[in-house]
Order: C-alpha cells, then sequence, then structure tokens
C-alpha cells in the first residue's frame, strides 16, 4: 500500500486517494467535499471518459440521429451548425444515453449486438481513464500546485480487473500511486439503491460474461424475443443481481489492495480534516471488519 500505517497517512505532504465502490454511496460528494476544501484536486473518471475516450463516439451518434431530420441534415452536411455534448462533474447523462439499454428499439432499446460493442467501448475507455491517474497526479501538482488527490472511479472499475491476480495491471497501476478506498454498503444500503434505481433506472455497464448471462437468463424467464425486451425492465431486472455480482469484487479489491470505510461513516463527514482521520483509522484497522454501516 502507499501509505503503510496511519502515521505515514498523516504526515504524508502528498495525499492521493482512489475511491471505489457501488455508485451512490458517496464517492462524487466525498470527491466534491475534498475540492472544495482548496487543497485537493478531483479527478473523475466517468468525466474523463465521457470527455476524452468516449466524446466522438456520443457526438457521432447525435449527429445520426440529427441528420434524420432534413432540415438538420442539410446544415450540418454545409458545416452551418455543430453538434456536441455539455458533459460536466454533474451532468453526465450524455454517456449514459450513448450506452444505452439493449431491448426493443420502439421503447428506445438497441440491438443487443449494438449495445455489446457500446460497452466494450466503454470497458476500454474505463480502463484508459484509469490509467490516466498518474498523469493527472503529476498534472495537479506541476500545473495547479494541488499537494492532494481524490480519484472518484465508477461503479464499474471493479468489473475491469482481476482483484485476486497481485499482477493484476490496472490495480498494480493504481495502488503505485494512490491508496484505494473502499465505500462499503451495508443491506439497508442496497436496498435504498434498488429502490431509487428502480424509480429511475439508468444505463449501466456490465462485464461481458455477466451480461451475457443476466441477457440469457431474462429472455428465457419472461419469454421474450431479443425484440420484445422492455428495455427499462431489462435493466431494472438486473440491476440487484450486478450489485450482488460486484459485492465481492469490491471486497476483494478492498482486502488485497486497499482499506474500507463504511457508508454511513462517509455520510457523516463534513469536511476534510475528517475524511483524513477517517482514512487514518481505516488504515490502522486494516484487516480487521468494520461494523456494518
Amino acid at each position: 500500500m502507499l501509505y503503510e500505517s496511519a502515521g505515514a497517512w498523516r504526515e504524508a505532504a502528498n495525499k492521493r486517494v482512489l475511491l471505489f465502490g457501488m455508485s451512490g454511496l458517496g464517492k462524487t460528494h466525498v470527491s466534491q467535499m475534498l475540492r472544495d476544501s482548496g487543497d485537493w484536486f478531483h479527478y473523475s473518471i466517468d468525466y474523463r471518459i465521457g470527455t476524452r475516450y468516449m466524446g466522438e463516439y456520443i457526438t457521432d451518434n447525435a449527429k445520426i440521429e440529427a441528420m434524420k431530420v432534413p432540415f438538420l441534415r442539410q446544415l450540418l452536411m454545409t458545416d452551418s451548425i455543430y453538434i456536441g455534448s455539455n458533459i460536466s462533474f454533474h451532468n453526465l447523462t450524455p454517456v449514459a444515453a450513448y450506452l444505452g439499454k439493449p431491448g426493443d428499439p420502439a421503447r428506445g432499446g438497441l440491438p443487443i449486438g449494438e449495445y455489446r460493442r457500446r460497452q466494450e467501448q466503454f470497458r476500454n475507455a474505463e480502463i484508459h481513464a484509469l490509467l490516466d491517474t498518474e498523469y493527472f497526479i503529476d498534472r495537479a501538482q506541476r500545473l495547479y500546485d494541488y499537494p492532494h488527490f481524490v480519484c472518484d472511479t465508477g461503479g464499474s472499475i471493479c468489473e475491469w480487473v482481476d482483484p485476486a491476480d497481485p499482477d493484476d495491471p490496472v490495480l498494480t497501476e493504481l495502488s503505485r500511486h494512490t491508496l484505494l478506498v473502499w465505500i462499503r454498503g451495508d443491506a439497508a444500503h442496497t436496498q435504498e439503491l434498488v429502490r431509487r434505481f428502480d424509480k429511475a433506472p439508468k444505463p449501466m455497464s456490465y462485464q461481458p460474461e455477466f451480461l451475457s448471462q443476466v441477457w440469457e437468463a431474462y429472455l428465457d424467464e419472461s419469454g421474450c424475443t431479443e425484440a420484445e425486451v422492455d428495455p427499462d425492465q431489462f435493466i431494472r431486472w438486473t440491476y440487484a443481481k450486478a450489485l450482488a455480482h460486484r459485492q465481492p469484487r469490491y471486497e476483494a479489491m478492498a482486502r488485497n489492495w486497499g482499506v474500507t470505510v463504511t457508508a454511513d461513516a462517509v455520510s457523516a463527514l463534513r469536511d476534510a480534516r475528517d475524511f483524513e482521520a477517517l482514512v487514518a483509522d481505516a488504515i490502522s484497522t486494516r484487516g480487521q471488519t468494520p461494523p456494518e454501516g
């Protein structure tokens, strides 16, 4: 680990952390709190994906839709207008909209082959964005003179790594430069995430093997053909299964590569000093099972 003891963490002139865990448990909230302190640079993996690695995919897809309208097609063909995405830390909708959902095109779904293609594009983009962490650590200090650094990852980081492999290339690279911190939720948090997702289902990224498994299972259970699948219903059906699939992967990442803090402890943080104390405690108790919450 980058910081072998709580003392080493507390005394470090340059604190560098990477937050991971389920979306909705506080990664971005903590990152923004640290950024607002004035001493922490906030590197958002999802923002980097949308602006650097998937920006052309997103705008090209919007252009394809616009070209279906003769009036807009003429303006685009003559370079009279342009189309771009307005991605920000607070608005990552263009990435989600491009990822889409599989199923009936009449209900906004994508053919499963196209959906898999976009999933693979996202996988490659996220891996590249994660491997850019060292560059942004250097950039934050050299260009902006930030002493501390927080990497805010997406919930799918665990899909592209093997936490049991001590030579996993992505985890090896990330652990060289940051302390990996898992924000762990409990059963109540999971229920709340499922409730919120059921109310407003959003596109997700999945490990290819997991996607194949749940897609075939859903077709068998529902009796639908691929073209008849209700896109929102499929991702609602899949969400709790995806959380259960990811939980042991997060656990292994924390056990083998980092430390664990609880979502309840994170929600109680008031400022950067509280966060630094929480991480120090997590380092000193590493290997022990933290209380639920």
